[in-house]
């Protein structure tokens, strides 16, 4: 069984032999196919027909794009190692070269890895054949003229199987095909994968096409006519003829911009095509003076080519005659070739000796916009595979907000991307030391939404700290939040380092300080204190001493007691015994029920003041410290924990000292209305520090404060909280 438009191998040759003449050439395309031929005898396609078929068709798709020798003898061999016994690399590489062999491996589906799902699976066989089409751009026209022919015999499937190729093909290889600019595969796949997936809305736009058919040919016959006349009357070279824009086209337009099938205007299209730019520009004025233009409808991508290098004249006319509304394509005969082609157009293949691939690949990344970006964003090293298709589908294949540089390079970016993303296209090194931006000359925050046409330059500096966590926020570029995590991660793991050291560093001056003997801060007596602070690993510790998440007067707490000097009981044993049974105040303003001699003074971790809910806490040498009940310094004490309490008639003039952090936007005269507000609660400033974070969009604000008691404190943070473009206020322990 066969379908309708395959070719045999005989009528493929003849197609390749119009543009291919090297004996040698040609011996190589024969050679590749008596492979195929021998090693494919005996498979069958689930059509019934044999699969050789299946490789003739990918062959004559190739050359149907006037791909060279080697390309098409990819494609008739695309399938030996994954589906024929005793066929892998390095037999393609004996027989046919390393380049052919490369090729087919790119393509070939990845196989005896494990993988969680088939979600992954797919994203792994993507990856795989991206990152070689990053390398050479013939890989992805094999698996395209592949895709194509599984499309077009997709109806041998069974319905499940057909919707999942469908999806993945609308997905991912329409889309790299539309970047190529090769749209006559793109239309192609994207009708037949619009016919699989929604059945019902393709049969009825064919049949509402089919219903205009007649009388929409009329109408653009009767245009062409006119426009002829023109045409001749000034001797301008030509070819004309009427287009229709395909299925899923039309239903895309219906869908995203929420037309009736009657308002799509170019539905009746007509396309001329001239020998040179110049008579673009003449043809276009003519036709301008004749029918009058829809205003807001004309493009000139000539002078700014879309990013897979589309050329073209557009221009949406009425007819005053009729009403009738017709959009005019003009362009030459070589941007007809690009259009249609693509990619495959610029470098169709000429039979020269020493054809450098490396360089014809260089070509392509300086023609094409985009593949820069891709090629950097494509390398061994990158995220996982689903991460990976994730940051692809959105960076490259839905990026349609193209800005530029001030030097008019060109920067297809996802919508809603900001001059973050912007710059790190560019390069990751001008990403990570942006510090502003301007668009179209004005400086702008670096939040601002970019959109097509902005004239966009980043302003750098080899002192900036890098990019802050808010950038993962703003940015909406996959390969920039990479960057900036990667970044993130690095300097977290330089700072951890520092910490860790600057943590050890404390505790042995503190051991120092109390004349203990090193050796009791070991290794192994270090872990077994880390349970009942909380911390997983000695580092973790280390890192908290040195962030003050953790009191020295703790770790030492424990280390003694688990260095078996002395135990809780017999600290409180000898607390109990050496203070006397009755309640003094202490100059804390906190007594403790029955004791009257033993030091009382307030934790600095957590700032306890009046009001709090507390607890003490018998130190070995330091007596009682008062701590806020919830601060995570006791969380896990039990056994040296005793009541404590504030006396009632507290001194109204006594200060306690807090500290808070205010998160804010940046303003102007932020710090200001901060002072002022502190100053009409009757809180006492004794310390502030503010600072723009590093995505010069927000602040933040530290302050050391003297309250009388908690009603006090939380009156000033509820008037904070009222200053304008203050987010957050948090009252902070040690």
């Amino acid at each position: 069984m066969s379908v309708k438009g395959e070719v045999t191998f005989e009528e493929c040759k003849e197609n390749i032999k119009t543009y291919i003449k090297r004996p040698e050439n040609l011996d190589l395309i024969q050679r590749a196919y008596e492979f195929a031929h021998e090693h494919h005898k005996g498979q069958f396609r689930k059509s019934g027909a044999p699969y050789e078929v299946h490789v003739i068709q990918v062959a004559n798709t190739l050359a149907t794009l006037r791909c060279g020798p080697k390309t098409i003898a990819a494609g008739l061999l695309h399938d030996t190692v994954e589906d024929c016994e005793g066929v892998d690399h390095d037999v393609i590489a004996a027989n046919f070269g390393e380049e052919i062999a490369v090729i087919v491996d790119a393509v070939t589906k990845i196989r005896a890895i494990k993988f969680k799902d088939e979600k992954e699976y797919l994203a792994s066989n993507h990856r795989k054949l991206f990152i070689a089409l990053a390398k050479d751009i013939r890989v992805i026209l094999v698996k395209l003229a592949d895709r194509l022919h599984n499309m077009r015999t997709l109806e041998f499937m069974p319905e499940a199987k057909q919707k999942k190729i469908a999806s993945e093909t609308l997905q991912v290889y329409a889309p790299i095909a539309h970047r190529l600019g090769i749209s006559q595969v793109k239309n192609e796949l994207e009708d037949l994968s619009f016919k699989y997936l929604y059945p019902e809305k393709y049969e009825q736009i064919k049949r509402l096409v089919r219903q205009r058919e007649s009388d929409r040919n009329e109408q653009v016959q009767e245009m062409i006519a006119d426009i002829e006349k023109i045409l001749k009357m000034y001797s301008i070279p030509y070819r004309i003829f009427g287009r229709s824009k395909h299925f899923y086209s039309i239903y895309k337009k219906m869908k995203t911009k929420n037309k009736r099938f009657e308002e799509i205007l170019d539905l009746q299209a007509i396309r001329i095509v001239t020998d040179s730019e110049v008579h673009c520009y003449e043809i276009l004025g003519y036709i301008h003076a004749k029918y009058r233009p829809i205003p807001g409808r004309f493009k000139d991508y000539i002078a700014m080519p879309k990013a897979n290098m589309y050329q073209s004249l557009h221009t949406t006319i009425v007819d005053p005659d009729t009403g009738h509304i017709f959009e005019i394509q003009i362009r030459t005969e070589q941007m007809d070739a690009v259009a249609e082609q693509g990619v495959a157009a610029h470098w169709k293949y000429k039979e020269r000796p020493g054809v450098n691939t490396e360089i014809e690949q260089k070509e392509i990344e300086d023609k094409l916009s985009w593949f820069r970006d891709f090629s950097m964003m494509t390398d061994e090293e990158s995220e996982d595979p689903l991460e990976y298709m994730n940051v692809l589908q959105k960076d490259i294949f839905e990026a349609n907000v193209y800005c530029m540089s001030p030097r008019g390079k060109i920067i297809a970016l996802p919508p809603g991307s900001t001059p973050i993303d912007f710059a790190y296209r560019i390069h990751t090194e001008v990403g990570h030391k942006t510090v502003g931006a301007t668009v179209n000359g004005a400086i702008v925050p670096l939040n601002t939404q970019l959109k097509t046409g902005d004239v966009v330059d980043i302003l750098t500096s080899n002192h900036s700290n890098g990019p802050s966590k808010d950038w993962i926020k703003i940015v909406k570029s996959g390969h920039a939040r990479n960057k900036i995590r990667a970044f993130l991660q690095k300097q977290e793991h330089q700072n951890r380092k520092e910490l860790i050291k600057k943590g050890e560093a404390d505790l042995a001056e503190e051991f120092k300080r109390l004349k203990i003997d090193d050796s009791k801060r070991s290794v192994k007596r270090l872990e077994s204190i880390l349970q009942t602070l909380s911390f997983k690993t000695v580092d973790d510790l280390y890192i908290g001493i040195a962030n003050r998440r953790v009191s020295l007067q703790s770790v030492v707490d424990r280390l003694v007691k688990r260095n078996g000097n002395v135990s809780d009981d017999e600290i409180v044993k000898i607390f109990n015994k050496n203070n006397e049974k009755s309640a003094k105040t202490n100059s804390c303003g906190v007594i403790v029920p029955g004791i009257e001699t033993i030091a009382v003074s307030l934790a600095n971790c957590c700032s306890p003041i009046p009001q709090d809910t507390i607890v003490g806490y018998i130190s070995k040498g330091q007596g009682v410290k008062v701590h806020r009940s919830d601060c995570p310094n006791i969380a896990h004490e039990t056994k040296r924990l005793i009541p404590v309490q504030w006396v009632e008639d507290q001194d109204d003039t006594k200060v306690y000292e807090v500290k808070l952090v205010v998160f804010s936007d940046d303003r102007n005269y932020l710090l200001s209305d901060i002072v002022t507000i502190l100053q009409q609660s009757k809180a006492y400033l004794k310390h502030v520090d503010s600072a723009v974070d590093d995505n010069l969009l927000t602040a933040t604000t530290k302050l050391t404060i003297g309250v009388h008691n908690a009603d006090h404190l939380q009156t000033v943070i509820s008037n904070l909280k009222k200053v304008r473009s203050v987010n957050e206020v948090q009252r902070t322990i040690q």
